[in-house]
Parts: structure tokens; C-alpha cells; sequence
């Protein structure tokens, strides 16, 4: 199954002031989260960001924040977004069924909701590197039990790539020359 940029969403799971110098590779996960959201916008991929608990773990960091607007982030304090109602319905708005999932944390918010997500009937694909936790052996456990409940887990590029379909586009040029090193 390709991820398709008619059926697929992105989603920022919780990458916020307080809890990312925390997440072991935290700077990755900012890059690479930053990363598909700039192409996610090159492709018109609908997205949406949640934040845990803003009050106690600030909001999204400023590095994702300047990428974003603000009918997008959505606050939450459920641990999977599919147990929030308004999230649920903003997302069932999309009409997407094809989800992608950065952030963090990968054995909490991030496993949650993608379990949410499959028994909701979604397509969901983990971007394994632009996810962690705290504790690396968390993020690890998580990617393999993601991966046994039926979770696709896939990297970034492989994303970027299925969103582009081919080369030789307009597109494909475009995010290449900015994107793709």
C-alpha cells in the first residue's frame, strides 16, 4: 500500500517546548517533522498538530510553530488524539483515510493514537525517523509493537517519494532542488 497525496494527512503529534529537549533525538525529530511538513505544503497534503497538555509542556516548538497555522493545532489532554472528539472530527473532515504520523512520544501520544487510528479503520503509516521518546529502548519497543498491530512504519523519504509518484514533474523537481539531498 503507497501513501497518496489525494488520501493522505499529516500528523504532528505533540512536539512541544518542555517535552522536546527531553526526547532523545529531539533534534532530529524537529528536522525531519519540519521537513514533511514543508513538503507536505509543496503536495497540498491537509495537516493537523496536536499538543499535549499546553499549559504543563508549552506549545509546539518555534521551529514547527513558524510553519504552521493556527486553525491547524489542536490542544489535547488524552494521550491518543482519537480520544479527543474535536480532533477526531476535524480529522474525519479531511475525508482522508491514509494517516502519517510524526512526533513524539513514540511509546505514549504517538502509539496511542495510531492504535486509535487502526481501529477507527485508518491507513496509518509511522515515519520512523521523525519519532522518539525520552528513553530510546521506549521508542524502539514502540516501532516493533506499531509494526505487529498493523502500523506501516516508514522513514521520511519514503513519504516524500510516494507522495511525488514520479519524476520528471514540475513537483518532483521542485521538492528535489529543495528537499532531497
Amino acid at each position: 500500500m503507497r501513501i497518496s497525496v489525494e488520501t493522505s494527512c499529516l500528523v504532528v503529534v505533540d512536539v512541544q517546548e518542555r517535552l522536546a529537549p527531553a526526547v532523545d533525538g529531539g533534534e532530529r525529530v524537529i528536522e525531519n517533522a519540519g521537513w514533511l511538513i514543508k513538503i507536505a505544503r509543496e503536495v497540498a497534503v491537509p495537516l493537523l498538530v496536536t499538543e499535549q497538555y499546553p499549559k504543563g509542556l508549552g506549545h509546539t516548538v518555534q521551529a514547527l510553530r513558524s510553519l504552521l497555522v493556527d486553525d491547524e493545532v489542536m490542544e489535547k489532554v488524552h494521550f491518543s488524539f482519537m480520544d479527543s472528539d474535536p480532533i477526531r472530527r476535524q480529522l474525519a473532515s479531511l475525508g482522508r483515510r491514509q494517516i502519517v504520523v510524526v512526533g513524539t512520544e513514540a511509546h505514549v501520544c504517538v502509539l496511542q493514537s495510531a492504535l486509535g487510528l487502526l481501529s477507527e479503520g485508518y491507513e496509518v503509516f509511522v515515519v520512523a525517523d521523525a519519532v522518539s521518546s525520552r528513553r530510546p529502548a521506549d521508542a524502539e519497543v514502540a516501532l516493533q509493537r506499531l509494526r505487529d498491530e498493523g502500523v506501516r512504519v516508514v522513514t521520511r523519504e519514503m513519504v516524500a517519494f510516494e507522495w511525488m509518484n514520479r519524476a520528471g514533474t514540475d513537483t518532483f523537481r521542485r521538492i528535489s532542488k529543495k528537499y532531497i539531498r
